[in-house]
C-alpha cells in the first residue's frame, strides 16, 4: 500500500492498538497532524505544554501498563519533553514519543527549531531513532513499541525529518521484530533459583523486599501467594505501594528516607533479603555501609545491570519476577514451615508497636496527613492517586490505603514536579470510570497548572488536592533540620487564586480551611463531574516523619516528637 510517512506514523499507532496520543503540533511533525486530523482510529488530547504532554502519556502508561504515546514538534517541542522522558526512563516505564526534526537536508546546519534530539535524549531513553530512510520506517516503529513494553521497559524516542513525513512510499508493517542484539533474560537460572530456596529455608529472619519492577511485572498475585506461604514479612518501596495491599497482616509497610520505624529496622535486622524488583536506590538503602550489613541477598531483576550495582548479592537470579516467582512458589512449597518465622515477626510488631505511623491530630488546624487518610476513607480502593513531589508526595505513600498495584502514580527516580497533574489526566483517559485524585503541593501544582485548559476542553474530571503550606514543603523542612531555619526562596506566600483561576479555566475550585469544608468540598467536586482544584489549608511548619537524614542509617531515624517521648517513656 502507498502512503506517506505521516500516514504510515498513523497506521502504525493503530496496528499498535493505541486508543489515546497526547500532544503539541508544530512546524516539523505538522504532516503527521494533517494525517492525524483525517483519520479516526485513536483519540489525539491537546495539552498546552510538550511536557505535560509526555507526563500525561507516561501516567497513561502507569495506570493501564501500555505503551504509552506522546507526539512533539522539534526544536524547543522536544526540549520541553525532555523532562517527560528523564521522568519515564528514572521510573522504566513503557512509552514511545514521536518527535518531529527539520528536513535530512538541514540537520548539522543549525537550522530553524533544530535541536539534536538523539543526541540530546540518549541518557534518557531506553533506546532512540533518526528515521534516515523512508523504507526504514515501518520497522523502526515495530521496534519502538517492542523496545519499550519488553525486558525491563522504558522510553523510546523515534525522530522523524519532516521530508521523511512527506515522501510517499511502500507500507508493510511487520508482525514481529527481528533484533539479534537484543534478547532479555525472562525465565531466570533454575540452579540459582535452587540456591535461592535453600537460602530462604536457613533463613531465621527473612525479608521480602518490593520494589517498582514487581509493578511493572504484574507480580502482585504471585508475590502475595508467596508471602502467604512462607509467611516472611514484606516492605514495599515508594515504586511498590499497593502490591501487598494496605491490610496484609504480612505489609510492614514502606522503607527507605520516610519509611516507618518497623520496615527500616527489618531491612536492619534481616538476614536475608529476597528482592523482587527493587534496585537498591540510595533513598532505601541510606549508607550502604550500614545497609543490612547481617543479610545475605537475593536479588531478583530482569536488567541484569542492576544486580550488584550498589549491593553485594550473594544469590543473583536475572529475569522477570513474575516468571521467577513461580518457579520459587513451586519449589519451595512444603519446604518451609509456616511457623518458622514467629519470633522474628512478633519482634517487628512490637517495633511497629512502639513507633507506629501515626502523626499527632489537630482540631484547630488542618493536619494534611488527615486529609490523606480522609480520601481514603471517601474513596479508598476505587481511585487512582497521583501526586507531585514533596511532602505531600510522603504523606501520600505513608497513609493512603493502597489496596492494588497501579492505583499509586507518582516520579520516584526522578522526582518531578509539575507531573502529578498531567499524570492523572494520562490515568483517567486509561480508566474513564475510575476516580482519579491528584495530591499536590502549592509549588507543584503551578508547575503545569495550563493543564487546567487541557482537562475542561476534554471533559477530564480530575480532581488535585493541594495540600498548601505556603511552602516548598520538602526543601523548607531540609533547611530546617540541616541550615538552621534559612527559608531561602522557600516561601510560597504570594499566591494565585486557585478557586477563581479553577474557575476560569472552565473547572470548579474550592478553598478549604476546616474539615467539614473539605469534606463537603470533596463529595461536591465528585459531584460536579468536572476539572477540580480543591486548595486545603493545612499546617504550615509540618514535617514528614520518620526520616532518615542523607547518608544516614535507616536505624537511625529522625522521630516525631511525640513518637520520640514514647520511646523515652518505654
Amino acid at each position: 500500500m502507498k502512503m506517506s510517512g505521516a500516514q504510515m506514523v498513523c497506521e502504525a499507532l493503530i496496528a499498535e492498538g493505541v486508543k489515546t496520543v497526547f500532544g503539541y503540533p508544530g512546524g516539523a511533525i505538522m504532516n503527521v497532524y494533517d494525517e492525524i486530523y483525517k483519520q479516526d482510529g485513536f483519540e489525539h488530547i491537546l495539552n498546552r505544554h510538550e511536557q505535560a504532554a509526555v507526563h500525561a502519556a507516561d501516567g497513561y502508561a502507569r495506570a493501564s501498563g501500555e505503551v504509552g504515546v506522546a507526539m512533539v514538534t522539534s526544536g524547543p517541542g522536544f526540549t520541553n519533553a525532555v523532562t517527560g522522558l528523564a521522568t519515564a526512563y528514572m521510573d522504566s516505564i513503557p512509552m514511545v514519543v514521536i518527535s518531529g526534526q527539520v528536513p535530512l537536508s538541514l540537520i548539522g546546519t543549525d537550522g530553524f527549531q533544530e535541536i539534536d534530539a538523539i543526541g540530546i535524549s540518549r541518557p534518557c531513553t531506553k533506546h532512540n531513532f533518526l528515521v534516515r530512510e523512508l523504507s526504514d520506517l515501518p520497522r523502526i516503529l515495530k521496534e519502538a513499541f517492542h523496545i519499550a513494553r519488553s525486558g525491563r521497559p522504558g522510553p523510546v524516542l523515534v525522530d522523524i525529518p519532516k521530508d521523511i513525513t512527506a515522501e510517499i512510499g511502500e507500507f508493510v508493517y511487520p508482525d514481529s521484530v527481528n533484533i539479534p542484539s537484543y534478547s532479555p533474560t525472562l525465565k531466570g537460572n533454575k540452579r540459582q533459583i535452587e540456591k535461592a530456596i535453600e537460602a530462604i529455608v536457613k533463613a531465621k529472619k527473612p525479608l521480602i523486599y518490593i520494589g517498582g519492577g514487581a509493578v511493572l511485572s504484574n507480580a502482585s498475585d504471585l508475590i502475595r501467594e508467596f508471602a502467604e506461604i512462607t509467611q516472611i514479612p514484606a516492605v514495599e518501596t515508594l515504586m511498590a505501594r499497593g502490591v501487598m495491599g494496605a491490610k496484609n497482616p504480612l505489609l510492614l509497610g514502606m522503607l527507605g528516607m520516610h519509611g516507618n520505624y518497623a520496615s527500616n529496622m527489618a531491612m536492619s535486622e534481616t538476614d536475608l533479603i529476597i528482592s523482587l524488583g527493587a534496585r537498591f536506590d540510595d533513598r532505601v538503602t541510606g549508607k550502604l555501609s550500614e545497609f543490612a550489613k547481617y543479610a545475605k541477598v537475593i536479588h531478583i531483576d530482569i536488567d541484569p545491570a542492576n544486580i550488584g550495582k550498589l549491593v553485594n548479592v550473594d544469590y543473583p537470579i536475572v529475569g522477570d519476577v513474575s516468571e521467577v516467582l513461580e518457579k520459587l512458589i513451586s519449589g519451595i512449597k512444603g519446604q518451609v514451615d509456616a511457623e518458622a518465622y514467629n519470633d522474628w515477626r512478633e519482634v517487628l510488631e512490637r517495633y511497629d508497636a512502639l513507633h507506629p505511623q501515626a502523626y499527632e491530630d489537630s482540631d484547630e488546624v488542618i493536619k494534611p496527613q488527615w486529609v490523606i487518610e480522609r480520601i481514603g476513607e471517601s474513596i479508598g480502593e476505587e481511585a487512582i492517586i497521583t501526586s507531585d513531589v514533596g511532602q505531600h508526595q510522603m504523606w501520600a505513600a505513608q497513609h493512603y490505603p493502597f489496596d492494588r498495584p497501579r492505583q499509586w502514580i507518582n516520579s520516584g527516580g526522578l522526582g518531578t514536579m509539575g507531573f502529578g497533574f498531567p499524570a492523572a489526566l494520562g490515568a483517567k483517559k486509561a480508566f474513564p470510570n475510575k476516580r482519579v485524585i491528584n495530591i499536590t503541593g502549592d509549588g507543584s501544582i503551578l508547575m503545569n497548572i495550563q493543564e487546567l485548559v487541557t482537562a475542561a476542553e476534554y471533559k477530564i474530571p480530575v480532581i488535585n488536592i493541594i495540600l498548601n503550606n505556603h511552602f516548598l514543603g520538602m526543601v523548607r523542612q531540609w533547611q530546617t533540620f540541616f541550615y538552621e531555619e534559612r527559608y531561602s526562596e522557600t516561601d510560597l506566600s504570594f499566591q494565585p487564586n486557585f478557586k477563581a483561576l479553577t474557575e476560569a479555566c472552565g473547572g470548579v475550585g474550592y478553598d478549604v480551611t476546616t474539615k467539614e469544608e473539605f469534606d463537603t468540598a470533596l463529595k461536591d467536586a465528585i459531584e460536579q463531574d468536572k476539572v477540580a482544584i480543591i486548595n486545603v489549608q493545612v499546617a504550615r511548619f509540618e514535617n514528614v516523619y520518620p526520616m532518615v537524614p542523607a547518608n544516614g542509617a535507616l536505624y537511625n531515624m529522625m522521630l516525631a516528637p511525640k513518637q520520640i517521648e514514647a520511646k523515652e517513656t518505654k
